[in-house]
């Protein structure tokens, strides 16, 4: 029997929370692995170690995706250590603490706009480059990890951070229509309440509880949950689906 080919996969974000569940879970799918981070060298050689457990290469890449020459050097990192990409899982993104928007300044609008935006455009751009049938390339996916609070608002809490998820909607939405002819499927996932370190980044660690009770399935979401979703939209049992949402929301 022939051996599957390795596929390989970049997932921005991926020392921690969804990030790093994703890289686990497409891992054991039998991706290799780039592990994007930012700060947390520790956290990302520590997935980069599971995934190696797992039988698969991983590499662990420090790049601020909101600038596009730390983009260019990370991709490049992965076509020499990794080989020729299949897949990006955007997911790099900050939360800043519960505010409402008359006590927003300017510095933290543009720090969520360039790092939960601009990221995403610029890993795009280097993702269509290379699979691209227009330019050479073998096709492949995207996925753009979204939130539920592009469709809620996050009125008294996070509309900024709401906000640049809605841009990131509407950038698959465009993305999808743009490639989809050259062998590029583009998909978002929008998860909800999911326990993830990044609440406790927002001033409340305990949000997610707080909130539980007001969704339909009553629990707040795993990480794991959203990997999975995430995984489905990356491989082929998705050929058909390009342009769509995920919710993994628990009902909201």
């Amino acid at each position: 029997m022939e051996n599957t080919p390795k596929k390989i996969a970049i997932i921005t974000g991926a020392s921690r929370g969804i990030g790093a569940a994703t890289a686990l879970r497409l891992a054991s799918e039998g991706y290799d692995i780039c592990v994007n981070y930012l700060n947390n060298n520790e956290a990302a050689n520590e997935i980069v170690t599971k995934i190696e457990a797992l039988g698969q290469k991983a590499i662990a890449v420090n790049a601020d995706v909101s600038k596009e020459t730390e983009v260019v050097r990370l991709f490049k990192a992965v076509d020499e250590k990794l080989g020729t990409l299949d897949t990006l899982i955007n997911n790099a993104g900050i939360l800043f603490p519960q505010s409402r928007l008359i006590d927003f300044d300017e510095a933290r609008i543009n720090k969520l706009l360039t790092t939960n935006v601009t990221s995403y455009f610029l890993c795009c751009k280097q993702a269509v480059k290379r699979l691209s049938t227009k330019t050479g390339g073998k096709g492949g996916t995207i996925v753009n990890v979204s939130s539920a609070a592009s469709r809620l608002g996050s009125a008294n809490e996070y509309i900024d951070y709401a906000a640049t998820k809605g841009a990131i909607d509407t950038l698959t939405i465009g993305l999808s229509q743009e490639v989809a002819g050259e062998g590029i499927r583009v998909n978002c996932v929008r998860p909800g309440l999911i326990y993830t370190d990044m609440h406790r980044d927002g001033g409340e660690a305990g949000r997610v509880d707080r909130l539980k009770e007001q969704l339909p399935m009553k629990r707040g979401g795993d990480a794991e949950e959203v990997a999975a979703a995430i995984a489905w939209l990356a491989s082929n049992e998705s050929s058909y689906t390009t342009g769509s949402f995920t919710e993994v929301a628990g009902g909201r």
